[in-house]
């Protein structure tokens, strides 16, 4: 004995003696699971996430995450395996060596796109710069690795304020760099 679905998300129910296995409303479910991570992505960052540094030039502070933390938020947004990035084109701006010193400056610029399981994507572009290094290998390594994780993360903070977004609200930094940051115990 079994009885059909009355409202979408619901399940058949099957007697023992039914071979059918139970049919879940796959639309339901995935229309449930984008509202939970829409829901998620709306919630801004904790200070925990937020760092501070000089701005170039002596300007005021620049407010950013690191790449690492980002990255761990989207996994534990979307999965570790429901989202992946693509680096879509990279190129060196320039390679200068001072004559004297025998030092390479080097500025790279990539443009990453992440895109999420359902084909949902955003695509962004990064900078990376490598300043003062004796070899040019390992200058053009830090720069490139640098602007893809640049990249990587413009991409994601288009998902939403807890992926970065809310870094650009101006009100935002402004109280979030005064709050004590909370230890968070990662296992």
């Amino acid at each position: 004995m079994f009885s059909e679905p009355q409202t979408p998300g619901t399940c058949v129910e099957y007697s023992f003696s039914e071979t059918k296995p139970p049919v879940f409303d796959i639309g339901s479910s995935i229309a449930f699971e984008a509202s939970r991570i829409q829901a998620t992505l709306n919630r801004r960052l904790g200070p925990e996430y937020v760092s501070q540094r000089p701005a170039p030039g002596g300007g005021p502070k620049l407010t950013y995450v690191e790449g690492w933390k980002i990255i761990g938020l989207a996994n534990e947004v979307f999965g570790y395996n429901g989202w992946c990035s693509t680096v879509t084109k990279i190129e060196t701006d320039f390679i200068d060596m001072d004559p004297e010193s025998r030092r390479y400056n080097i500025g790279v610029t990539a443009i990453v796109k992440v895109t999420l399981k359902d084909g949902t994507h955003h695509e962004d572009v990064g900078y990376g710069t490598a300043e003062n290094l004796r070899s040019k290998g390992a200058a053009l390594d830090k720069a490139k690795k640098e602007a893809v994780t640049d990249g990587v993360k413009r991409a994601l903070r288009n998902f939403g304020n807890l992926l970065g977004l809310c870094l650009y609200e101006k009100s935002f930094t402004q109280e979030v760099v005064k709050i004590k940051p909370q230890h968070v115990c990662t296992h």
